[in-house]
This record gives structure tokens, sequence and C-alpha cells, in this order.
């Protein structure tokens, strides 16, 4: 029986931080005990969409390899590797440019909204989702684990994936995105109406980073905005965002249910207990992330190994893919 197929991507822009982990890194990890082949990539040309110092981004880029294998990845059990690496996935990316209308991208939430922001735009930004589908089509993967954000991405590349079968032959799968139910979207501290991130535009001071001090990390959860009440309930309320997020956090970390997390805090006077918890739990999975990634991140010639084997498996199974849309289209 052929095993499901799973493929997620993250930039490298920047230190990986707690929204990262446990809205993305931490699921990866625990489904590499389930019966899957799985395909972590980092996105590197995605980056680039918005131009980046040249050496900036590759120290980002192996930063970011080790805090993966520092998290739990495992070269032996997931296919870990450097998008630029992988020469099909630019290539695939043109190929699919030829199929996508260009009024589907423009459609596009994430592109509109950036748009908005940015004085001058690349056509990569436009484009980014297009290179999107071919990162995760190029695998066949049945299942692209990702955070609510990127659901739309996900629905445009099983839309294009659809457009080249109907006009080329069955060539692709159609992959199906998979939102955890908790976790998938952790909330700024500072800003709980807003996701945790360390885009240009978002506010830092709610970020925990995993290479944080302990010192950093308890004064900016000890700092996270709650409400002017004093139970520990989850709520759908805008005004309770901040507990919710705290209290969404305390969960995925625990792993409880709704109910036992609110049962764990019946007899807690303030938000002050929620926060020490929840602190002690962030530290608790944050100190040996750190210490594991300093040995990686110490020894590159060994990170860069581990990386080579990822991408070599990813090229034996992306390569004939683009091979096998060429003969398709026509090409020689």
């Amino acid at each position: 029986m052929k095993k499901i197929r799973v493929f997620s991507g993250i930039q490298p822009s920047g230190d990986m931080h707690l929204g990262n982990y446990l809205g993305a890194v931490k699921q990866w990890v625990e489904n590499q005990d389930k019966e899957k082949e799985n395909f972590y990539c980092i996105v590197d040309l995605h980056a680039h969409t918005i131009l980046r110092d040249a050496k900036e981004l590759r120290d980002n880029i192996r930063s970011l390899a080790a805090m993966l294998f520092a998290c739990g990845l495992d070269p032996n059990k997931s296919t870990v590797f450097i998008q630029s690496q992988v020469r099909a996935h630019a290539e695939a990316c043109w190929l699919l440019n030829c199929v996508t209308p260009i009024g589907w991208l423009e459609r596009m939430t994430q592109y509109k909204d950036k748009k908005e922001k940015l004085n001058s735009i690349s056509a990569a930004l436009l484009d980014y989702p297009v290179l999107q589908t071919g990162d995760i089509i190029l695998y066949d993967a049945n299942e692209v684990p990702i955070g609510e954000d990127q659901k739309q991405h996900v629905e445009l590349a099983r839309d294009i994936a659809q457009r080249f079968n109907n006009l080329f032959g069955e060539t692709f799968v159609l992959p199906d995105p998979i939102i955890p139910s908790v976790g998938a979207r952790v909330m700024n501290l500072s800003n709980p109406l807003s996701k945790m991130s360390k885009s240009f535009d978002e506010d830092e001071s709610g970020v925990v980073g995993l290479l944080d001090d302990d010192n950093s990390i308890l004064k900016t959860i000890k700092r996270a905005v709650t409400d002017s009440g004093n139970q520990i309930v989850f709520s759908n309320d805008k005004e309770n965002a901040g507990v919710n997020n705290l209290l969404g956090i305390y969960k995925v970390i625990t792993g409880k249910s709704s109910m036992q997390v609110e049962k764990d805090f019946a007899n807690a006077k303030g938000y002050g207990v929620l926060k020490e918890s929840v602190a002690e739990l962030v530290l608790g999975i944050i100190t040996p992330i750190r210490a594991k990634y300093k040995e990686y991140i110490s020894d590159p010639q060994e990170l860069d190994k581990l990386l080579e084997v990822g991408a070599e498996n990813a090229r034996t199974i992306s390569e004939p893919k683009v091979s096998e849309m060429k003969e398709r289209m026509g090409f020689i």
C-alpha cells in the first residue's frame, strides 16, 4: 500500500519563533512516527520575493536548518532540504505559469495585502503561489499541513494541478490542506488579534523566539495582553483573544482537551497563574531545543551534509516529475 505523502515548507526569514514551532514544526515532528512519507522544505526562493541581503539570507537558511533538526526532524525519517538546491522547483514554476490565469493570482488575499503595504512589488510576489504549487505537486503530496492563512494557496494549488491534468492528462495528485485544530495560529502576545510573526509589518514585542534567553521569554509572556476580566476560559469574544491565545498555547503543549485546560485553572485567581504556567511550559520545550541548535550550528559541514542528503532524496522524485510535465507539454 502506497504511503500518504506529506509536504510543507517554511521561509528562512529570521530566527524561528514559538508560533512557527507550535503552528507547524511540532506537527511535522509528530508526523514522523506515522506511516507517511514526509518532505519538509526550506523555501529560500520564496524568501527572495521581497529582496533580501545575500549574507543575511545565507545565514538564515543555515540557522533554520539547524533549528529544524534541533526541534526533532530526523533526516532518517523525513526529507529535509533547501528549495534552491533542487532545480526542479524553479523549472516547474515556469511550466505551471503557462497554464495559470493571471486573474487567479491577482485575487490572492496575501498578495493584495502586501501590495498595499509595499512601495514596489516584484513579479515574483505575484507569482509566489505558482512556485508554491510546484513545491507541493512535484512530490504528489496528499497532505499539506498549514496554518489557516495558507489555505487559499493550497486551494489554488489544487486548481492549477487540476487545470494541468485537464489540459495534458493525469499528472498530479490534488493536495489537501491539513489545518490542526489547535496550534495552527499562535497569536502575537502583545496584539492577540494578529498572528505571531517576524514579518516586516508586524509587532515583534509579542514574539517569543526559540533562541531568546529565559529572561526575555519570561518578560514577553508576563507582559502578554489579556483582558479586564478574571475568568480563565475559552471564549469566542475578541475581547478575550489574549486569554484564548495563552490557553491555546497551554493546550497544544500539554495535549489536553479544552475542558481539561479550563479545569486546570478553575481555582486560579487572576491571569498571573495562567502566564506563569504557560511560561514554565514554553521554557520546558525551548531549553532543550536551544541546546541542540547550538550543536548543529557549530558544525556547518555536518549540517550541509544532512541537507545534501535531503536534496538528493528530493531530486529523485521531483526531477522525473518535471520530465513527465515537459513530455506531456510537448517539449523534446
